[in-house]
């Protein structure tokens, strides 16, 4: 099993979603690089559980930083983050032991790790693992920041409701920086919490479209064949619970084009080499070509719903049924904006240190 991804930047992750403490180690920073808590607690804030289209259990997430950082400035040495677990109620779980959740990992889990992985909360699989996730991702995207390269994510689509594509690069990241609901138009954003909350009342739940840009990359980063820039983000981004697909550009509807229609042609500006437009995402031949990086995610309803659900009784050899209870998100989307801003961030940062 390896929980650890990069080359020269790595994350590791550990821990479990009803342990006492769940963090991550980052190696292979420079020394040097501003490490600012508030902006680390501000991202934090922005992946947590607010209002009724989220899961009640709300954890503080007061993290701490127990190495590779002294007076606010990387050491170069490995930074370990430990965020612990304060809300859990494993009580909720008792249940489930035997009868696997249709869409988590209980069942698939328990079969690699031959019943002794932790099952509570969906254990390591958990999406609370995302927490220190972002934390470390806080500490990327402000070292790409010193670089002049900046990300963003926004809700794109949910529930049948359609953001506003991203137009002004430079005002739009601005913007979602501090978006608590990651929409460029608010009142989308207020359509979506609508339907959201209109499937949790149901019982039922909600999935949706992630949108990235980034800017300021330079022209010729990643590799061919087997390190293309997009393949690189899409195996970090399918590590991302209810991630279940990734496109690149125009993506799937460059099938209905003809080439005329699909190439970006070139041209100078301001002596710049440019692209006129940008179906293929800022991507040719799986390196940048300097224009903005434009990927998206489609983000799964939440499986865990309360009307009832078929699946086996582990123990009896039978087809059973349950409903579950507990503490869910309606749908995971919105927070999961955060956490593709910081795999994206791992990725760029640990191509641009590979040179």
């Amino acid at each position: 099993m390896n929980n650890t991804f990069g080359t020269r930047v790595t994350l590791t992750l550990f821990g479990e979603s009803h342990g006492p403490e769940i963090g991550c180690v980052i190696d292979g920073l420079r020394p040097g690089l501003k490490v600012d808590e508030d902006w680390i607690a501000h991202r934090l804030a922005l992946r947590r559980p607010s209002g009724p289209i989220a899961t009640a259990r709300v954890e503080p997430d007061p993290f701490r930083i127990v190495s590779g950082v002294y007076q606010g400035r990387t050491t170069g040495t490995p930074i370990c983050i430990l965020i612990p677990n304060t809300q859990a109620k494993s009580g909720d779980y008792v249940n489930l032991a035997n009868t696997p959740r249709p869409g988590h990992a209980d069942y698939t889990g328990a079969v690699k790790y031959h019943g002794y992985n932790d099952p509570r909360g969906g254990g390591h699989f958990s999406g609370r693992l995302t927490a220190p996730l972002v934390a470390a991702g806080a500490i990327f995207l402000a070292a790409l920041a010193e670089r002049g390269v900046r990300i963003g994510t926004h809700l794109a689509r949910c529930a049948g409701v359609a953001d506003r594509p991203f137009g002004n690069p430079d005002a739009d990241l601005a913007a979602l920086r501090q978006a608590a609901f990651p929409v460029l138009d608010p009142a989308a954003g207020e359509a979506m919490k609508a339907a959201i909350l209109e499937a949790a009342a149901a019982g039922d739940s909600r999935g949706g479209v992630l949108e990235t840009a980034v800017i300021g990359l330079p022209a010729g980063l990643g590799a061919p064949w087997f390190d293309t820039v997009e393949g690189l983000l899409s195996h970090a981004l399918f590590s991302i619970p209810a991630v279940k697909g990734v496109e690149f550009g125009d993506g799937f509807a460059l099938a209905e084009l003809r080439g005329s229609e699909a190439s970006d042609p070139f041209r100078l500006e301001a002596g710049k080499i440019v692209t006129e437009r940008n179906h293929n995402g800022g991507v040719n031949g799986g390196l940048t070509n300097g224009m903005p990086l434009v990927f998206r995610t489609v983000v799964k309803p939440t499986p865990s719903i309360a009307l009832p659900q078929r699946t086996v009784d582990l123990s009896a050899g039978r087809e059973a049924e349950i409903q579950i209870h507990g503490r869910h998100d309606p749908c995971i989307a919105p927070r999961a904006a955060a956490v593709q801003d910081s795999l994206t961030a791992l990725v760029l940062l640990d191509l641009l240190e590979c040179g």
